[in-house]
């Protein structure tokens, strides 16, 4: 009688590491379709208006759909769809303008590499804001992953030129502001719903992202040829929407470490493409600098995850 529940069980987790499989493989392309994007002179600030608006009738389809089907009882307050919508201002409009400004002139599997590390960010704001305990492996884990990132730029001479550094710098602040928004998003996501509160918060910041577009922007800089074109609807659709609702579909199902360690392979994806398509370089220091990343953040994730289910 236990085996068909059994089965279901194990299916059921199967579809979500896959889910979260493809859309980290998804999220692995959008630093290379940038830069390919920024070879037709496409300015920051343009592209992450075309990128929103592009996605923003989904967004908010979608956050229609998740409203109406349900009864009002279990609708979210007023305060809680404001909150949502600010935080997805600081982890979509704040955080994505930061990355696109750094792949301007960081290579592509650096940013990915910097972005990587933000869940010790996550652990580090906790500690600071709302006084969670600051545990070993952690702290050995971020060692480990900074230690790459200090072997890739100490080992090139050719990644400490000032716009390299202000790049690097740049997406940092991006991976800040995201752990900022992991931390603050958690509980409005429990009491809105994953897909309602990412329609929200993905709804709000692509107006915002648009408004600044066009107090900021002369219209005509959304001008550009078709293939830039073609390249923004595939970032737009197959790097921000469908990405954002696989990654939420997997995390129901396997939960969050779940993701997070299935998402360790995103930065290797993101280097053989950025190897393959954009000629990028990959020597001993990226080669170095990578295991060490990935391996800190892996080693953290894993860690995190067990002591969670002790914890249970």
């Amino acid at each position: 009688m236990m085996k068909p529940s059994a089965d279901h069980g194990v299916r059921w987790r199967l579809i979500g590491f896959a889910l979260s499989a493809t859309g980290s493989l998804l999220f692995a392309l959008k630093g290379i379709l940038i830069k390919l994007i920024y070879v037709y002179g496409i300015d920051t600030t343009a592209l992450l208006a075309i990128r929103m608006g592009l996605s923003l009738p989904i967004f908010l389809g979608v956050g229609l759909f998740e409203w109406i089907r349900r009864l009002p009882a279990d609708r979210p307050d007023a305060k809680s769809l404001g909150l949502a919508a600010a935080i997805g201002v600081l982890g979509y409009h704040c955080s994505s303008w930061l990355d696109f400004e750094g792949l301007q002139t960081l290579e592509a599997q650096t940013e990915r590499l910097i972005l990587f590390t933000y869940p010790f960010l996550v652990i580090i704001f906790g500690r600071m804001i709302f006084g969670h305990r600051l545990r070993a492996h952690a702290l050995g884990g971020a060692g480990l992953a900074y230690a790459g990132l200090a072997v890739m730029f100490g080992a090139e001479p050719a990644r400490l030129s000032p716009s390299m550094l202000t790049g690097a710098t740049l997406v940092f602040g991006a991976a800040a502001t995201f752990a900022l928004y992991q931390l603050f998003a958690r509980e409005l996501i429990l009491r809105c719903g994953p897909a309602l509160f990412t329609a929200v918060a993905m709804s709000a910041a692509s107006v915002s992202l648009i408004a600044q577009f066009l107090l900021t922007r002369d219209i005509g800089e959304l001008a550009a040829p078709a293939p830039a074109w073609r390249l923004m609807v595939a970032l737009a659709i197959f790097s921000t929407v469908v990405p954002t609702f696989l990654m939420s579909a997997g995390t129901a199902r396997i939960g969050a470490q779940g993701t997070a360690i299935i998402s360790t392979v995103s930065p290797l994806l993101t280097i053989i493409l950025a190897v393959a398509i954009l000629a990028e370089p990959f020597g001993w220091p990226e080669a170095v600098g990578t295991l060490l990343v990935i391996g800190g953040t892996g080693l953290f994730t894993l860690i995190e995850t067990r002591s969670q289910r002790r914890a249970r």
